[in-house]
C-alpha cells in the first residue's frame, strides 16, 4: 500500500521536540489514551538557538597509573640495593579544553593542555638484609593532547584519539628502607629523598578514549552548557619516563569535562531563506517471495593467492589463533568470517577465505595425510618457496601439524598459468592470479571425490542456505528532499491498540525497515505512521498517514541442490577431473522429472562480447556432459535451462576485486530443482 502527501515544511508548524507547553503535553496525552486523531499544538513564539560549533571549558579527573619494568639506579648518588618492578598509583589531571564540532558532522577536533600527574608507589621489595624497602615516585607534566573526535551514530556518544606531548615538571622520589623483622628494636633508617636523573624532558605518546555529552541547557539558551564524562587509555608506548632502565607507565584516565558554547539564533536563518519542500510517502509491499532455498556444494580451489611484493598470507584470509582452533567447524564458518565482503559474495567467500583453516582441520582429523605446497612467483623459485613456508608455518604453529607432513617448493609459474604466451590484455590482473601457492596432495581424505593428482581441488564444502527477508520486502519510508530541507527526522508508528514505536533520527531521504521489526510475530496490521522532522531553520513539521503492513514469509517451494565447477582462464571445455565429477557425482543426484538450471559466467578480463560467448559455451559444455551421462543411464526425463551471463557484474556470483573472486567467476553453476509434487 502506498500513500503520498506533498507539503511545504515552512507552512506546517508543530510543537517543538525539545520544549513543549503544558497544554501541548496534555492534549497529546489525552489523544494517545483515547486513540483519537492527534491534535497539533500551535507554534510557540520562542527564540531557539542551534547547537554551538565551538566549545570551551575545563576537564578534570584521575590518572590511574600502572608501573611496569624496573628501576634501581635512582640518580648518580643513590642506588637501591634491590631493583623495583611493578607498582601503581593515582594522580590528578586538570586541563582547559577547546573543541570544534559542526552540528551536522560526525567529526570534530579537541585540544586539552594542562597539569598531568603520574605519581605512584612501587611494590615493596626485600633487600639482602631481609629488610623491606619502599619507593614512591612523584612525576608530573604539562601535557598537550590534540585529538580527533568521532560520533559514530551522530549521537551524544563520541570516540576520540590522538597524540600526547608531555613536558616534565616534577621528578622526585622517596626511598624508605624498613627494619628487619628479626630485629624489631633496630633504629629506623631515615628516608632518602631526591630527584630521578636521566629523566626524559619531553615524552611523545598516544591516547584513545570515549565520552558522552549530557546537555545542561535547552535550545532556548544562547549559551549552552554540556557535561561530558569520559575515559581514556594511554598505553605504555613512548611512556618511559627515563632514558635509562626499563620503567614505563600505562595510564587509564577517568574524569568529566564541563564545556560551554554559544549557538546561533536559528530564527534568523528562517528570515533569510524559505524552507524547502519535501514529500513523504510509505510503501509496504504485500509480500515479496524469497529466493529458492538451495543446498550448495561449494568447490574449494587448492590455491592461496598472495599480494604483489609480499610473502605474507594476505589479511583477507581468516587466520585463527591456537585457542580458536578447538571451536573451528567446517560447517559453521560464519563464526570466522572475513571483513569487508559484499552481501553478494559474503557466504561463499567466507568459505574460501577459510581454506587454510579447513585444510588444517582436515589434516588434524586425518593424521596420515600429507601435502606439498608449491609457491609460484614472478620473482623466481626462492620467493615462491618463502610464500609456501609462510603457509607451512601457519599450519604447524596454529594447527600443530607435524612439519614432516608438509613439503615446500618454489617455481616461476604455476602448473596451469593464467598468463598465456602472446597475451596483451589486462596482464596485471592475470599476473595477480599467477602469484599463488598451490596445495598438492595424494591423500583422498583432503581431495575432491573420485579424483587424484597434483592439480586436484580440495573436497567441496556443503553450505545449507537459510532464507532471509529480501530488501524488496522491507517497508520503505520515503521523505524526498529531507536531506536538503531537514536537519533530521524521526518516525512514530502506532498500531490499532495505541502502542507506539519510535525510529530514527534519520537524515537521508529514504529509510527501509524490515517488516518483522515493526510487526514482530503479527502476520499483518494497520498502522498510523507519523513523520516528525525539524527543518534547518529550527521549525518542527509532522505528517501522519495510514498504512497496512504484511509480514514477509519465506516462499513455500521445494529445496534444490547447487553444484559449481570452475574453469581455467579462457577455457570452455571442462578439465578431465570435472568431467568425471559431473558424471560420477552430480548426475546421480538428479531426480526423475527434475529441472537443471545451468548458468555460465566469466571474470572481467577480456572483451565483453567474447566473454558472453565464452560463458554460454561453458554452460553448454556442462549440459552436454550431463545429458550424455543421463543418456548412458537410459534417462531422458530431465529438462535443461541454459544461460550465459558473460562478465555481467549484476549477475556475477562474485565481485572481481581479488584473484580469488575472479577465479570463482570463471564458473558454471548448476541448480537441480526437483519436480513439483
Amino acid at each position: 500500500m502506498k500513500t503520498k502527501t506533498n507539503f511545504k515544511s515552512g507552512s506546517c508548524i508543530a510543537w517543538s521536540t525539545s520544549k513543549l507547553s503544558f497544554k501541548s503535553v496534555a492534549i497529546i496525552a489525552l489523544a494517545w489514551l483515547s486513540n483519537q486523531t492527534p491534535v497539533q499544538a500551535q507554534e510557540a513564539q520562542v527564540i531557539k538557538y542551534a547547537k554551538p560549533t565551538w566549545y570551551f571549558g575545563v576537564a578534570g579527573g584521575a590518572n590511574f597509573n600502572f608501573y611496569r619494568g624496573s628501576t634501581q639506579q635512582l640518580n648518580a648518588g643513590f642506588k637501591s640495593p634491590t631493583a623495583f618492578h611493578d607498582g601503581n598509583g593515582t594522580g590528578l589531571f586538570i586541563a582547559p579544553l577547546l573543541e570544534y564540532r559542526p552540528a551536522d558532522s560526525r567529526w570534530g577536533v579537541m585540544l586539552q593542555a594542562g597539569y598531568d600527574n603520574r605519581k605512584g608507589s612501587f611494590d615493596q621489595v626485600v633487600t639482602a638484609c631481609n629488610c623491606p624497602a619502599d619507593l614512591a615516585a612523584d612525576l608530573s607534566y604539562i601535557t598537550v593532547e590534540p585529538s580527533v573526535r568521532f560520533a559514530p551514530f551522530k549521537s551524544n556518544f563520541y570516540l576520540y584519539g590522538g597524540p600526547r606531548l608531555a613536558f616534565n615538571m616534577e621528578k622526585s622520589f622517596t626511598y624508605q628502607l624498613g627494619i628487619n623483622p628479626a630485629f624489631p628494636d633496630q633504629a629506623p633508617t631515615p628516608a632518602v629523598t631526591g630527584e630521578f636523573n636521566e629523566i626524559e624532558k619531553t615524552i611523545l605518546s598516544m591516547q584513545i578514549g570515549a565520552g558522552y555529552d549530557i546537555p545542561l541547557s535547552s535550545d532556548t539558551n544562547k549559551t549552552q552548557f554540556v557535561l561530558s564524562p569520559f575515559v581514556s587509555f594511554q598505553p605504555y608506548f613512548g611512556q618511559n619516563p627515563r632514558s635509562t632502565e626499563t620503567w614505563n607507565i600505562t595510564t587509564i584516565r577517568a574524569g568529566v569535562a564541563l564545556k560551554f558554547g554559544q549557538g546561533k539564533n536559528i530564527q534568523e536563518a528562517t528570515d533569510l531563506a524559505k524552507d524547502r519542500e519535501v514529500q513523504f510517502s510509505v510503501n509496504s509491499p504485500s509480500n515479496v517471495p524469497g529466493e529458492r532455498r538451495m543446498t550448495e556444494i561449494f568447490p574449494l580451489r587448492n590455491y592461496i593467492f598472495f599480494n604483489d611484493e609480499s610473502t605474507e598470507i594476505p589479511n583477507r584470509y581468516v587466520l585463527l589463533t591456537k585457542n580458536q582452533v578447538k571451536d573451528f567447524k567446517e560447517d559453521q564458518l560464519e563464526t570466522f568470517a572475513p571483513k569487508n565482503l559484499s552481501d553478494r559474495s559474503k557466504r561463499q567467500m567466507t568459505v574460501y577465505y577459510n581454506v587454510l583453516n579447513i585444510l588444517g582441520d582436515r589434516m588434524q582429523k586425518n593424521p596420515a595425510s600429507t601435502i606439498t605446497l608449491v609457491g609460484s612467483s614472478e620473482k623466481g623459485p626462492a620467493d615462491g618457496r618463502i610464500m609456501s613456508e609462510s603457509i607451512k608455518t601457519y599450519l604447524v604453529n596454529v594447527f600443530a601439524i607435524n612439519p614432516t607432513r608438509i613439503t615446500t617448493k618454489g617455481q616461476d609459474k604455476p602448473n596451469i598459468p593464467s598468463e598465456q604466451p602472446g597475451g596483451t590484455l589486462e596482464l596485471v590482473l592475470l599476473r595477480e592470479g599467477d602469484r599463488r601457492v598451490s596445495i598438492e596432495s595424494n591423500s583422498a581424505d583432503l581431495l575432491m571425490e573420485f579424483q587424484s593428482g597434483p592439480d586436484t581441488p580440495l573436497r567441496p564444502v556443503q553450505i545449507i542456505a537459510s532464507q532471509e527477508a529480501p530488501l524488496e520486502s522491507y517497508v520503505t519510508f520515503n521523505n524526498k528532499g529531507a536531506n536538503e530541507a531537514l536537519s533530521s527526522w524521526s518516525l512514530q508508528i502506532t498500531d490499532e491498540k495505541g502502542k507506539v514505536q519510535s525510529f530514527g533520527p534519520y537524515t537521508q531521504d529514504e529509510v527501509k525497515i524490515p517488516g518483522k521489526t515493526i510487526l514482530g510475530s503479527r502476520p499483518e496490521g494497520d498502522y498510523k505512521v507519523k513523520m516528525i522532522g525539524q527543518t534547518k531553520s529550527g521549525k518542527v513539521v509532522e505528517k501522519e498517514t495510514p498504512v497496512h503492513m504484511v509480514l514477509w514469509t519465506p516462499a513455500k517451494m521445494e529445496e534444490g541442490m547447487r553444484y559449481s565447477i570452475i574453469y581455467e582462464f579462457n577455457k570452455s571445455k571442462a578439465i578431465s577431473l570435472y568431467e568425471k565429477y559431473l558424471t560420477e557425482v552430480v548426475t546421480p543426484k538428479i531426480p526423475a522429472g527434475a529441472t537443471v538450471i545451468i548458468k555460465g559466467h566469466t571474470d572481467i578480463i577480456g572483451e565483453e562480447v567474447y566473454n558472453q560467448d565464452l560463458s554460454l559455451a561453458r554452460a553448454n559444455d556442462v549440459k552436454n556432459i550431463l545429458q550424455s551421462s543421463l543418456a548412458k543411464a537410459g534417462r531422458n526425463d530431465v529438462k535443461f535451462d541454459v544461460s550465459g551471463y558473460g562478465e555481467n557484474e549484476n549477475n556475477a556470483p562474485f565481485e572481481n576485486k581479488t584473484p580469488e573472486e575472479r577465479f570463482y567467476n570463471r564458473t558454471v553453476i548448476i541448480d537441480i530443482i526437483p519436480a513439483a509434487k
